[in-house]
Parts: C-alpha cells; sequence; structure tokens
C-alpha cells in the first residue's frame, strides 16, 4: 500500500514529493523545523502533560534527601538526552523543583537548531545545555561535566527510536550512571497493538503531517516521525533490551487519553553492585 492509499484523499497529496530521513540524518531534519516546532508540540493535547509524568517517574527514583538535621541533601546530576528545544526540560526541572530537590541539569541534543530554540527560553542558574549525537554517549559524561559513572538521572524523550544501535546506547547509558541512577525512557511503542497502530496512522496522516506542511512548509520530519514509530520496539522488545543492558527495577506503563497504548514510559536503574 502506498503513501497515497493510506491517506486516502486526505491532503497531503497536494503536498510535494520529499526525500525520506535516515536515522542518522534526524537532527538536521529537526534543524529544518526548529523555529516552528514547539507551535507543533502546543498543538497536540497532553504533550506536555505526558511528559511531565514521565519527569514526575524519574524524580521519584532518585536518591532520598537526607534526613539529617542541618544537611541541605546531595545535588543530583541529570542529564536530558535528546531535550530538542527543551520541552522535556522543563517537564523534569518542574518535576524536581516540586519535589524540592538540589540539582543540576544539562540538557543534550543533536539538533543545533533546537538547542537555539531551546538556549533562547528562560532556564534556572542549575540548567544549562550542550550539543552531542546520543550515537556518542562516551561523550555525555564530558558534556556533563562529570566523570563516567557520575550521572544520577537520563532523562531521554522520543530518542531511542531514532538510534540504530539501541542496545549499544542502552549499554552505553548504564555506564555513565551511577551505581542505582535511574534511566527514564519517555517513547512511542505500538508494534503488536492493532487499535495503536490504526490510531497513530490516522492521526498522523490526517493532522500532524498536514499541520507540519502549514507550520513549516516541510513535512519529512513527520512522515519520518509515523514510520518511525511503526518501526520502534513493542513495549516488551524495549523492556528486554533494558534488562540485556544490564538495568533492574525494569517497568513500563503507557500515558493516560487518546495516545493510550502508544506513549509509554520506561523505567529502569543501574543495580548498586
Amino acid at each position: 500500500m502506498t503513501t497515497s492509499e493510506r491517506a486516502g484523499q486526505l491532503p497531503v497529496q497536494s503536498m510535494p514529493p520529499v526525500q525520506s530521513v535516515a536515522r542518522g540524518e534526524v537532527p538536521e531534519a529537526f534543524d529544518e523545523v526548529a523555529d516552528r516546532y514547539d507551535l507543533m508540540v502546543a498543538l497536540n493535547p497532553g504533550y506536555h502533560a505526558h511528559l511531565r509524568r514521565s519527569a514526575d517517574t524519574l524524580v521519584e527514583g532518585l536518591p532520598p534527601v537526607s534526613s539529617v538535621p542541618g544537611e541541605i541533601g546531595h545535588t543530583v546530576t541529570v542529564v536530558d538526552l535528546g531535550c530538542g528545544s527543551g520541552a522535556s526540560t522543563r517537564a523534569v526541572v518542574a518535576a524536581l523543583e516540586a519535589a524540592g530537590r538540589r540539582y543540576r541539569l544539562v540538557g543534550v541534543d543533536g539538533s543545533a537548531g533546537m538547542l537555539r530554540e531551546a538556549r533562547s527560553k528562560s532556564w534556572p542558574d542549575e540548567v544549562s545545555f550542550a550539543q552531542g549525537r546520543a550515537e556518542r554517549l562516551g561523550d555525555v559524561a564530558a558534556l556533563a561535566d562529570v566523570a563516567d559513572g557520575g550521572i544520577d538521572a537520563v532523562f531521554a524523550a522520543y530518542l531511542v527510536r531514532n538510534v540504530t544501535e539501541r542496545d549499544a546506547l542502552l549499554t552505553s547509558l548504564r555506564g555513565v550512571l551511577r551505581p542505582g541512577g535511574a534511566l527514564v525512557v519517555h517513547e512511542y511503542s505500538v508494534a503488536g497493538n492493532r487499535r495503536a497502530t490504526a490510531i497513530w496512522t490516522a492521526v498522523c496522516w490526517s493532522v500532524v503531517v498536514p499541520l507540519g506542511y502549514l507550520t513549516s512548509r516541510r513535512t519529512r520530519l513527520y512522515r519520518y516521525l509515523w514510520q518511525s514509530v511503526l518501526e520502534m520496539d513493542s513495549v516488551q522488545q524495549l523492556m528486554g533490551r533494558l534488562r540485556d543492558a544490564g538495568f533492574e527495577d525494569v517497568r513500563s506503563r503507557s500515558t493516560r487519553g487518546w495516545q493510550r497504548g502508544i506513549i509509554h514510559t520506561f523505567h529502569g536503574r543501574r543495580p548498586l553492585a
């Protein structure tokens, strides 16, 4: 079945043909739409609330604040990997501050355009940004200015499906975390779920791709988004990858609303031993 047949009589038929996006080109594709990306996500009901629920999961898994009188507690180092224009960073900041945690948060992304948008916003002094690609995880600790094994938590929203070597990514993430450190992955997964797959395809071709064209006159990133979600691991497959990479306390939950079964929060922890 062709793209036009899937789309039926939807507006995407009148759009110009576009080149596809390879996984290695995703940061450059984000550069093309960076100045309109916040507008796109603002039109997505629940986008920010879903990120916040996953960020709350991350913060709940942090080391407990010291209960010794007079101690102000450990300052946690958190990396928002694939931070984009800062929506996920904002969610993590809100969760950390709501929990009263002392923190240092580094947002890392491969797209210069998306980082430009993130840096243009107002942030607490504890937040900084750095450019780097998830495929080169050895750079993450350096970007966060800590030694390997010195990061308390990593938040990765809408990132894992864009990485070709997912097992290598997850193993590297376990390596940069402190013993007991947490990884939370906020990601699409519809494999094996007919209802979720049908809803995802319908929404992409009737809403997401046309809106992408209207807001930026570019659609190749949003067409890639549709395809990449269809090709993403199932929930059980990704949980298996986390366990194989050496994470424990691996669990997942789906979000609420119309994206139930489409967007999920995955949690894993580096063992203490």
